[in-house]
């Protein structure tokens, strides 16, 4: 992988069956994410998906690209920019902006984020991952 390459893309639908799976696994049963009453009456006007649900996309992205290496060194800073609703695309995209080359491998920076199918931005970040040299 050299510097500008582009990631490999990670695409899905967010879908309310999605997002009561990922309440029930992680626990987090705020109503925003699972209660349509409650949600029809919040700023969104809808259930929205979590977004650490939407978030965990990019570390699968990064997975599919940098396998084990990633699991074992991978760092996110992100910014969340809008919700992701049911029935809506997201799109997971990365760039490589930076390789340093280290003693024993190299630290890879990468500028990720989640849009939708419409263009619209989810989350922006940067994510790091240290390549051991085998």
């Amino acid at each position: 992988m050299n510097e500008n390459d582009q990631l490999i893309i990670v695409e899905k639908y967010i879908t309310k069956e999605k997002i009561l799976e990922y309440a029930n696994a992680s626990g987090d049963f705020n109503p925003i994410h699972i209660n349509n009453d409650f949600a029809q009456k919040s700023q969104f006007g809808q259930v929205i998906a979590h977004g650490m649900m939407i978030a965990a996309s990019i570390s699968e992205m990064m997975t599919i690209n940098f396998k084990n290496d990633w699991i074992k060194s991978g760092k996110l800073k992100l910014k969340f920019k809008s919700p992701v609703f049911d029935k809506e695309k997201i799109i997971v995209s990365g760039e490589i902006n930076k390789i340093k080359i280290l003693e024993n491998g190299k630290e890879i920076t990468s500028s990720v984020q989640v849009k939708k199918e419409s263009g619209e931005i989810v989350i922006t970040g940067n994510a790091s991952v240290i390549q051991n040299i085998n």
